[in-house]
């Protein structure tokens, strides 16, 4: 039998779920006895119930289990804020970081301080930004409320996506801490909270606002494509790594505030979040994202849409050009016009459709993918339309967009200083950002150039070819920095001669050469002429044993 229940003082009225109606009043006096009556007629008694039916009631719909089931509803009803959330899990991350210097490659600068935030999810782990702790020397953690800094590890990082994962070997530290929970990417216009330790002060800092907009944007710690959520919450300096809280679930990790703006700032989503969360599971460090490899244009202009025998109902992109190290490469030709991504429309604007009315680039149907997956892509190609699926995988750059925790390559001969050219050197460099655009034509490439000349006779006149890039060595095409190194170090003719960019030649004694980097390397006190990775591993392997036995 199940009943129904209405609660009214100290009486209970249930019906029964018979296809014969019957009332049954159920009535309790302080001493909790109950009474029976029912309006059904009985063939015993029309007024006593039998000791069976009493003791049914008593068993199924005791008070008791009556006030535990409201008092449940009321708990679940019970709105938990986001500073409830955030003071038993958000924390303060302390970075002590020490990056080497861009154009003295072989020196270090000083240490530098920063503070950012971080909060704990499951598995005891913290999740912050990978800007707060890239190049760190030192990393801490503090609990609100407490006034211990715990060390921590760095357990992965993503700098494409601009998050890194820390370990702290403290049981003292996890006593009270709760960990958050990931929802999902909130609508337009829904409130949300930023908490965090911004600067301005040390405590714990709570700032509300609502979902402006959600698309791909270049992330500027990787200069990287990915999905972003914009929100007109303050983010500070110290908010980097902060939850970004939407009811009682985390929506993001605040990351980023545009410049010279009032109130725009941006969080990761969590569909990134977790995407490299699955990444470090899987592969323990760090995590890449895919991309589709290739250069492409949009199909907006009529004309151009009927040149490449596209129909009324078609849309899509036009390939320009195909990394040759990518999958795509094999199938994908020039002029081939990709019409769709596993079965979804790429609008002649180069976008799809995303949630309720809205549309973003296509680019992010790719990056959300794990790598090695594949795509489904319908082509169109000289007015027939093919199927592709392609296998996609990170590929390394011609010139990488970014190289944090690891020291630079540098190469010192003559008082030429040779270095691999990267997105940071252009920054702070005459290097055309044209270099960006050009695609490896096989694995392992670089482009090499000039960093700076150190003064000294055997380069007179050589001043004027600093940031000029190396094409040959001695006539020989130029593969990467370790390519040059071995070219130079096997260098068996009376002259060095260096063909640069733009026609330019550069020629060298070379016996004169290797006697004079001695001398400048010992009255700049430059400690190699190389770095580590260039260096014969015997040679590296016998600077170990040295270094570990001069600490014993």
């Amino acid at each position: 039998m199940s009943f129904r229940s209405v609660c009214i003082m100290s009486r209970f009225c249930i019906y029964s779920s018979h296809s014969a109606p019957e009332l049954i009043l159920l009535r309790c006096n302080s001493s909790f006895n109950f009474r029976w009556f029912s309006s059904k007629k009985s063939e015993t008694s029309p007024l006593v119930a039998s000791k069976d039916k009493i003791n049914l009631v008593v068993n199924n719909f005791s008070v008791s289990k009556i006030f535990q089931h409201w008092k449940n509803k009321l708990q679940q009803r019970k709105k938990v804020s986001a500073i409830d959330l955030a003071l038993n899990s958000v924390v303060k991350v302390f970075t002590v970081s020490s990056k080497p210097r861009l154009f003295q490659p072989w020196q270090i600068c000083l240490q530098s301080e920063c503070t950012g935030s971080g909060f704990v999810f499951s598995g005891r782990k913290i999740l912050t930004n990978a800007h707060v702790v890239a190049d760190h020397t030192s990393v801490k953690v503090r609990k609100h409320g407490s006034p211990t800094k715990y060390k921590a590890k760095v357990r992965a990082i993503g700098h494409e996506c601009d998050l890194a994962v820390l370990e702290i070997n403290s049981e003292e530290f996890w006593e009270g801490m709760n960990p958050l929970e990931f929802g999902d990417i909130p609508s337009l216009y829904e409130e949300v909270v930023v908490v965090g330790y911004p600067e301005g002060g040390d405590n714990i800092s709570v700032t509300k606002g609502v979902v402006s907009r959600v698309e791909p944007r270049e992330y500027s710690h990787s200069a990287t494509e990915l999905l972003a959520i914009q929100i007109d919450a303050a983010i500070n300096s110290g908010n980097s790594g902060g939850p970004v809280i939407m009811g009682d679930k985390v929506a993001g990790v605040a990351f980023e505030s545009l410049d010279d703006s009032e109130n725009i700032g941006y969080i990761i989503p969590t569909p990134v979040i977790k995407h490299f969360l699955n990444g470090v599971e899987k592969s323990g460090q760090n995590v890449s994202f895919c991309s589709i490899n290739l250069t492409y244009q949009n199909m907006e202009n009529a004309h151009i849409r009927d040149l490449f025998k596209m129909s009324s109902g078609m849309t899509g992109i036009l390939i320009n050009r195909i990394n040759p190290l990518s999958d795509a490469h094999k199938v994908l030709k020039k002029n081939d016009v990709i019409l769709a991504i596993d079965g979804v429309p790429i609008g002649n604007d180069s976008t799809v459709p995303f949630r309720k009315d809205e549309r973003i680039t296509f680019k992010h149907l790719i990056s959300i993918k794990k790598p090695y997956e594949t795509a489904l892509l319908k082509v169109l190609r000289e007015g027939q339309e093919y199927e592709f699926n392609i296998s996609l995988k990170p590929v390394q750059q011609l010139v990488p967009m970014h190289r944090f925790d690891k020291f630079p390559s540098y190469y010192i001969f003559g008082g030429l200083v040779f270095v691999p050219l990267t997105k940071p050197y252009i920054d702070y460099s005459n290097v055309s950002e044209r270099a960006l655009e050009t695609m490896p034509k096989k694995a392992g490439e670089e482009i090499v150039i000039i960093s700076q000349v150190l003064e000294d006779d055997i380069t007179t006149g050589y001043n004027v070819f600093e940031d000029f890039q190396v094409k040959k060595v001695n006539g020989v095409q130029l593969d990467n920095l370790k390519h040059l190194c071995q070219l130079i170090e096997e260098c068996c003719t009376k002259y060095l001669k260096l063909d640069l960019e733009k026609d330019k030649v550069l020629a060298i004694d070379y016996k004169s050469a290797k006697k004079a980097t001695s001398k400048i390397l010992k009255n700049l006190k430059i400690p190699s002429a190389m770095s580590e990775d260039l260096q014969p591993k015997q040679l590296n392997r016998r600077r170990k044993v040295l270094r570990q036995s001069k600490k014993h």
